[in-house]
């Protein structure tokens, strides 16, 4: 398919989706739907239904049906030609598909059974889990996550149709974080009452370190914009620190940003690690939340390395995919190489950039949760305090949790 296709460019204007009933219907759904069959939704499919009831996967109004699925497999764009490059597809069981098909309606209910939303079944199409893995994520290896959740975990049939959802699909109860959840109407606003017009987003699934910060606080320089930072919180990469952790190190290391400068706002993606098709994901949904600018980084929603040990995506490959689809964006990228710690002047700096001789030291993030399960401390040069601090106290050291 030709880029000449539809743009998808609404931050800052247009109506965003919003699926969420009014109590009255959700009440009524709630009696109706204990007759119905159900499906309990996995937490990838759960955070997809909450971005698709909130308008963060605007301009999808539920999950796609085959011609979409298809489109953006094959060419990264929906079938009227907007610019989309990752499958939002609701897999169901055959016996659950065809009771649903028989009553009119699909209970969706989390896993403790609560409803959050019902899909009436209009079209359905047995699953390819090989020929989209491939597709989108050039492989079929299953040391890529999202592969081995397409081959292994993925049910034999998509399924589509109106969706209704319930509001507690969109505000969780009982979450300790609900201060930091916006929906992008929500967001906008809060940039608007600001006098906010210039945004740049930061996305990470990983606490801060130094490096990141002072990413972050050079893009926010150099774009004159203000900073969002927007950790992915829905399921990232096996062995990732645990959300609860995460998001108290993102808390503990906003007050280093300057007053009024940084918004720090959680986003319950369910990430696939898909590398430059990600990337260019990430920007459409951070365009819906009114950013201006997204930062791009190196190997960015990398999933490590392959089976052989090789990347699966270029170190800048991402970059490359957005800059090529830049024009059909409002929300423009922010690049940055990958930076490094120079300890003769005590500052990071891009790796590839300073005289040769020079010791730079970086840190990986496997070599961070190693260090972590070990019950090792961080090196100062790399963790801020406040994030340092956080981290003692969630992996203490090993002769502190054996006394």
């Amino acid at each position: 398919m030709q880029s000449e296709g539809k743009t998808l460019a609404r931050p800052h204007g247009g109506t965003l989706v919003d699926l969420v009933v009014a109590p009255d219907r959700a009440a009524e759904l709630e009696r109706r739907a204990v007759r119905w069959p159900a499906r309990h939704l996995t937490e990838r499919q759960r955070c997809d239904l909450e971005l698709l009831a909130c308008g963060a996967f605007s301009p999808l109004t539920t999950f796609m049906g085959p011609e979409d699925h298809d489109s953006v497999c094959e060419g990264l764009r929906l079938a009227d030609g907007t610019l989309w490059p990752m499958p939002v597809a609701l897999d169901v069981d055959e016996q659950t598909l065809r009771a649903a098909e028989a009553r009119g309606h699909l209970a969706l209910r989390d896993a403790d059974g609560a409803l959050l939303a019902v899909l009436e079944p209009r079209r359905a199409w047995r699953v390819d889990p090989l020929a989209e893995a491939t597709a989108v994520f050039g492989t079929d290896d299953t040391a890529h996550p999202s592969v081995d959740a397409l081959v292994h975990r993925t049910e034999p049939w998509y399924v589509t149709g109106p969706l209704e959802v319930l509001p507690r699909a969109v505000a969780p109860p009982g979450r300790d974080d609900q201060d930091l959840r916006f929906t992008p109407a929500a967001l906008r606003r809060h940039f608007t009452e600001l006098g906010i017009t210039r945004v740049v987003a930061f996305n990470t699934r990983n606490p801060m370190h130094r490096a990141h910060h002072e990413l972050t606080v050079r893009a926010a320089r150099e774009t004159g914009a203000h900073l969002l930072v927007q950790p992915v919180v829905g399921p990232t990469k096996p062995g990732d620190i645990d959300v609860p952790t995460r998001v108290a190190c993102y808390r503990g290391l906003m007050p280093s940003y300057p007053a009024g400068q940084a918004t720090l706002a959680i986003l319950p993606l369910a990430m696939r690690m898909g590398g430059p098709r990600e990337a260019l994901w990430h920007a459409i949904i951070r365009q819906n939340f009114g950013a201006s600018h997204m930062i791009i980084g190196r190997d960015h929603a990398g999933p490590g390395p392959d089976s052989h040990g090789r990347p699966f995506y270029g170190a800048y490959a991402a970059q490359e995919l957005v800059r090529q689809h830049q024009h059909e964006l409002e929300v423009r990228m922010a690049s940055f190489p990958q930076l490094g710690y120079v300890e003769d002047t005590d500052s990071y700096e891009p790796v590839d950039q300073v005289p040769p001789g020079t010791r730079v030291r970086t840190v990986s993030g496997t070599e961070v949760r190693q260090r972590l399960a070990r019950g090792e401390a961080l090196p100062t040069w790399f963790t801020p305090p406040a994030v340092a601090a956080v981290l003692r106290d969630r992996f203490p050291p090993l002769t502190a949790a054996s006394a």
